[in-house]
């Protein structure tokens, strides 16, 4: 029984948006008259923050149209391809965002923070070694960014680069200590290592961080049910439940301690409640799994 919180980059930073004052790059390729270029700069940044008005209305079509202006007004200007990269990746468009990330690597080659967007918009792509080197160059640049540092840990935990993985989880824990989701993932590591003892421990730091985590309580009492502690893994599971109603797994797994316990009525009843949470969420493999072990409850066994 595991679960992983889809958690990148955009979960730690939110949408910092850059004032286009604070980040006007170096000009390149053929030079403009002054005059043109202040002009141009300042309809670009007056777009810029038209786009930061929109993204606090929640218009965020609006702000991806005023962010792509300001890239036309002033392509060199790294703040606009940054936030309209931010704009697009919250809205799901994932290439175009990370196209948007790559134009303002290229005209600021030091913007960290553009580095460590494009390869989080890369690895939520699943392209994993062009994030993976991404990643680390964004961490050459800025070696304290924690979020590159987790970024470039998930990367590493997909390739099953484990070692790796936990060495770049904890530095992002020092840099990110009120981040939960590096200790949780640094847990999940650990599981695929078999470490339960240290695997324990990181997801009890995630849920220090966070009680509200539902997937560091519900990994933790999955690794205390293979352990035997069903009181434990059942107070997990529910807690996992509290911090998210929807959170259909919770349910399942105390149903299964439940029938570890001989409990069959409780486990009735949780498990239908997983079974219906399940369908309801177009999870039809674990809607029928949820009908078998119901199966099971109701013959008492």
């Amino acid at each position: 029984m595991q679960a992983q919180r889809q958690w990148h980059l955009s979960g730690l930073i939110g949408l910092i948006m850059l004032g286009s004052n604070l980040l006007l790059s170096p000009a390149i390729g053929l030079a403009r008259p002054a005059v043109q270029v202040a002009q141009a700069a300042q309809t670009a940044e007056s777009a810029i923050n038209q786009g930061i008005q929109y993204i606090q209305q929640g218009k965020l079509s609006d702000a991806i149209d005023a962010f792509r202006r300001a890239t036309q007004l002033d392509p060199r200007m790294s703040a606009a391809h940054y936030n309209l990269g931010l704009a697009l990746r919250q809205q799901g468009q994932l290439q175009p965002a990370a196209n948007a990330f790559y134009q303002a690597t290229q005209t600021d080659p030091t913007f960290a923070l553009a580095y460590a967007n494009l390869g989080a918009a890369l690895l939520e792509g699943n392209n994993l070694p062009q994030a993976r080197d991404y990643l680390q160059r964004a961490v050459e640049l800025n070696p304290k960014l924690g979020l590159a540092h987790y970024n470039l840990g998930l990367v590493l935990e997909r390739q099953g680069s484990f070692d790796q993985a936990i060495s770049t989880y904890r530095t992002a824990i020092g840099l990110s200590p009120t981040a939960p989701e590096p200790a949780y993932h640094l847990g999940l590591v650990y599981n695929q290592q078999r470490k339960p003892k240290e695997a324990r421990a990181a997801f009890e730091q995630a849920i220090k961080i966070d009680p509200n985590y539902a997937e560091a309580h519900y990994n933790l009492g999955s690794l205390l049910f293979t352990q035997g502690d069903l009181n434990g893994a059942l107070n997990a599971f529910r807690r996992s439940a509290q911090a998210n109603s929807n959170y259909a797994n919770a349910y399942y797994a105390a149903g299964l301690v439940f029938m570890r316990q001989n409990k069959f009525d409780d486990a009735q009843k949780v498990l239908t409640y997983a079974k219906d949470l399940y369908a309801k969420q177009g999870n039809s493999p674990w809607a029928t799994k949820a009908e078998q072990q119901l199966q099971k409850a109701k013959a008492g066994r």
